[in-house]
């Protein structure tokens, strides 16, 4: 029989179904974490954004569209 998985996140306890692939609902959150900081990034080319424009510069705070009247 092949051995539990293991954890994603800390790699010490086997996952459990409810937080699967996780041990914990603390590992999951935690694994989130990363993802929203930034700290787990996919390998690739940069993207082609617009020039002088990044993500870290982009002003999302106002829509792309006005809205319909």
């Amino acid at each position: 029989m092949a051995p539990a998985p293991r954890c994603a996140y800390c790699r010490e306890r086997s996952a459990v179904p409810e937080y699967r692939p996780f041990c914990s609902k603390r590992c999951k959150m935690a694994d989130l974490g990363r993802w929203l900081s930034g700290d787990y990034r996919i390998p690739g080319a940069p993207r082609a954004d617009a020039p002088g424009e990044s993500d870290d510069e982009a002003d999302l705070t106002e829509p792309d569209h006005k809205p319909i009247r």
